[in-house]
C-alpha cells in the first residue's frame, strides 16, 4: 500500500485502564507504524477522542461546546502519539483545521501531502473543526483529500457484526461486506455521514481490532483477521 489514512479509537489507545493513554499500547502502535512507514507505506493518521471524552452526556451542556471539548481531546491524542512517534525514531506532523497556538499547524492538503512524500507520519487532529461531525467523518474526509489508498479502521472488536458482540454472543462477524450494506443495515462500522461519504467517494475501509498482536502491520501486509468494507 502507497498511502492509507490510520484510524485508532481513543479507548484503545487507553488499554485495559479505559481512560487516558496506556503508554504500552500506544508504544506498540507506534512501533508498527515505524515498520510500514520504513517498508514505503505513507501514513496519516486520525485519533478519536474516547478515552477523555464521549460527546454531551446531559443537558446542562451545549452540543457545540461538548463538541468543541471532544475536538481538544482529538488534540491531546495526535499529540501524544506523534511524541510516542518520535520517541521511536519517526518524522511527524500534526495538523488541526484550526489554529491551536504552536502545538499544531494548521492543515492543507498541500502541506499534509508534502509532509508524507517526506516520510512524515500525519496527523490530522481536531476533527472537521465543526460541531455535528465526528471524527469518522474527519477520518473519511481526511483520506479523501489526500487520496489515501484506503481506510485502516482499528478498533477495540476485531471487524463487522451483524449485531453488537458485547451484548450479543451469537453476532456474526463479516469477512467482507459493502459499504452499501453497511448503511442499509445500519452496521455503524462508522457513523452515517462517514458512510455515505465513502461510498460516494469510492473509499474502500478494512476494519481490525487494535489489540491482536501487530494487527497494523498484518493489515498492510493483506493478512489481517478483520473485515473488507468494498465500495
Amino acid at each position: 500500500m502507497k498511502r492509507v489514512l490510520l484510524k485508532l479509537s481513543g479507548e484503545a489507545l487507553a488499554g485495559p485502564k479505559k481512560t487516558g493513554f496506556d503508554e504500552a499500547t500506544v508504544l506498540a502502535v507506534a512501533k508498527q507504524i515505524k515498520q510500514i512507514v520504513e517498508e514505503g507505506t505513507q501514513v496519516a493518521v486520525v485519533i478519536g477522542g474516547g478515552n477523555f471524552w464521549r460527546g454531551r452526556t446531559s443537558e446542562t451542556i451545549d452540543r457545540t461546546k461538548a463538541d468543541q471539548i471532544g475536538m481538544m481531546a482529538t488534540i491531546m491524542n495526535c499529540i501524544y502519539v506523534s511524541d510516542i512517534c518520535r520517541y521511536v525514531g519517526l518524522q511527524t506532523e500534526v495538523y488541526t483545521p484550526f489554529i491551536c497556538g504552536s502545538f499544531t499547524k494548521v492543515f492543507s492538503k498541500d502541506a499534509a501531502v508534502e509532509a508524507l512524500n517526506q516520510g512524515k507520519v500525519t496527523f490530522f487532529a481536531g476533527g472537521t473543526g465543526h460541531p455535528y461531525f465526528s471524527t469518522d467523518t474527519a477520518t473519511v474526509l481526511r483520506a479523501i483529500e489526500i487520496e489515501a489508498e484506503t481506510i485502516l479502521l482499528a478498533k477495540a472488536i476485531d471487524g463487522v457484526y451483524d449485531s453488537d458482540p458485547k451484548i450479543n454472543p451469537d453476532a456474526k462477524k463479516y469477512d467482507e461486506v459493502s459499504i452499501q450494506e453497511v448503511i442499509d443495515k445500519k452496521l455503524a462500522v462508522v457513523d452515517l455521514t462517514a458512510s455515505i461519504m465513502c461510498m460516494e467517494n469510492k473509499m474502500p475501509m478494512l476494519v481490525f481490532g487494535l489489540e491482536e498482536a501487530d494487527s497494523i502491520i498484518k493489515t498492510v501486509h493483506g493478512e489481517f483477521n478483520g473485515t473488507k468494507v468494498t465500495i
